[in-house]
């Protein structure tokens, strides 16, 4: 199988369509969330609640002896791992939320594939057919379009957090190649459990630097629980759940679905508008992804 990933024609169940769709639906609010969230509580506090909620959900299934071994044995490489897919992505997009509409950072956390189709040719070296280098070329120049009037980068522009959310999807690049080197064999529920406690643990010490200047309310409470209990505990289990029964596909074709629901959500509870703009970048730069991962095959067998 291709690192990248790849669409073998699988059958899938109704009933699994039914949690894809549910998957990315719930992935799709935490960018909602995030926006009512990291406002009150500053994009720093809102990833330690959004992580440490999800890591005491998700500690008390590791009780078991084998589980508590694998923590012990892969420490080092959990902690990496949670560094960089949670602590660091989760923090610049929390920051980049404060600036940015929930439907376009959604839009742009979804050229994630591309980003790792480049990290793993230019660090792995894992070499790309002609038709995925059409696709990375495809999917930036949906990044150009989605992009390429707002990258202004004076005081109150959006160019910086524009760049956040690019280097968040680089950082779970980077996360997925070094999972699949480093903790390859380890159960699912370890890797996602263990990195998001160890995350926890890292940013514990600097919870007090960022303390919010008042205290927050019921609606901010109830979109932080969100983003830890639905949008990242529950919303992991769902995921490797799909991943084991469905291989690559689930992984592949939630990309494609998220930032329906991201808009979408954005479009209801914020208001947010919906540009031709935003409908035509989105519509290349998932093409791009498409064929990057060969969700688009070149022969049908």
């Amino acid at each position: 199988q291709h690192p990248l990933g790849k669409f073998d024609g699988e059958h899938v169940s109704p009933s699994d369509i039914i949690r894809l769709l549910l998957l990315s639906s719930i992935w799709g609010a935490s960018f909602l969330f995030m926006r009512i969230t990291a406002p009150d509580l500053g994009a720093f506090l809102t990833t330690f609640t959004r992580i440490g909620i999800a890591a005491l959900a998700l500690t008390p299934l590791l009780l078991r002896a084998e589980h508590r071994t694998a923590l012990r044995t892969h420490k080092r490489a959990l902690l990496t791992l949670g560094l960089f897919n949670s602590a660091v992505p989760f923090s610049l997009l929390c920051w980049a939320s404060l600036h940015l509409e929930a439907g376009f950072t959604s839009l742009l956390n979804a050229t994630t594939p591309i980003c790792t189709a480049l990290i793993g040719l230019c660090w792995l070296r894992i070499p790309l057919s002609s038709f995925q280098v059409l696709g990375l070329a495809t999917g930036l120049s949906g990044i150009a379009i989605l992009t390429g009037n707002q990258l202004d980068f004076a005081k109150n522009g959006v160019g910086w957090p524009i760049l956040a959310v690019l280097c968040a999807t680089c950082c779970y690049a980077y996360a997925g190649h070094y999972a699949r080197i480093r903790l390859a064999g380890v159960s699912p529920l370890v890797i996602s459990a263990g990195s998001l406690l160890a995350s926890t643990l890292t940013l514990l010490p600097f919870v007090f630097l960022f303390a919010p200047p008042q205290a927050p309310g019921a609606g901010t409470v109830l979109s932080a629980l969100a983003l830890g209990l639905l949008c990242t505990a529950f919303a992991f289990i769902l995921f490797f759940d799909l991943l084991k029964r469905n291989g690559a596909t689930a992984a592949t074709t939630v990309t494609f679905v998220i930032p329906v629901f991201g808009i979408l959500w954005g479009s209801l509870f914020l208001q947010e508008e919906i540009t031709a703009r935003m409908i035509l970048g989105m519509a290349v730069s998932l093409l791009g992804t498409a064929l990057v991962t060969s969700l688009i095959p070149r022969q049908r067998q």
